[in-house]
């Protein structure tokens, strides 16, 4: 672990990103990152969000872009219709960070893909920051995924489909299971019994989650 933080260090450059916020960050994100929205009308959404307005603006894609939370190291923005990204300042030693950023898209079932960056919207690995969770994860400990019942409810379905989100008042990841939301009503209430209540949560423990 120690290793992964020295690492981290030298690809941030030991910045002191203390006095870039979260509105800092997103404003300068590299446009294509975000196509729908360029580096001017990100700063429009914030102006907006900060001033007590509504944070709308039409987006290239002619669609929708809504700033729907924004605090000092936590963003939550409707980018499409069909999609959110959700950034999460990260904090490691020495007083600097990384970004972790989430895209889900609602296509219709929320699937999410996670990211990290630097603070100069370098992409780093996720080896040693974050291991994925799996669909075994999520049924019951003691369930039977052998049985009749679970394989049935399964048949036809391959995907595996996992919202993750990030919490703006700590430093938590959640993962859900979506792929039964995929199901129809009959195969969906099959399974659902054979699954854990609660979803799975990742703390962030000083230059990872787990």
């Amino acid at each position: 672990m120690k290793i992964l933080i020295i690492s981290l260090l030298s690809v941030c450059g030991a910045i002191n990103a203390s006095s870039q916020s979260m509105a800092e960050l997103f404003i300068k994100m590299p446009d294509e990152m975000i196509v729908q929205l360029e580096e001017a009308w990100r700063k429009d959404l914030v102006d907006l969000y900060k001033s007590g307005k509504k944070a709308n603006l039409e987006n290239t894609m002619q669609g929708q872009s809504s700033l729907l939370q924004l605090t000092d190291d936590y963003m939550l923005l409707q980018s499409t219709e069909r999609s959110t990204i959700e950034l999460k300042r990260l904090p490691l030693v020495n007083n600097t960070y990384i970004i972790c950023m989430i895209t889900t898209v609602y296509a219709p079932v929320a699937d999410s893909r996670v990211e990290f960056y630097t603070t100069e919207w370098q992409s780093l690995s996720a080896d040693g920051l974050f291991d994925p969770v799996s669909e075994a994860w999520f049924p019951k400990d003691d369930a039977d995924v052998s049985s009749y019942g679970f394989i049935d409810a399964r048949i036809g379905k391959d995907m595996f489909l996992a919202k993750y989100s990030l919490d703006a008042d700590n430093m938590n990841l959640t993962a859900e299971y979506t792929t039964p939301q995929y199901l129809d009503e009959e195969s969906r209430n099959k399974i659902e019994v054979f699954l854990k209540d609660k979803p799975k949560i990742y703390e962030w423990k000083r230059s990872h989650f787990e």
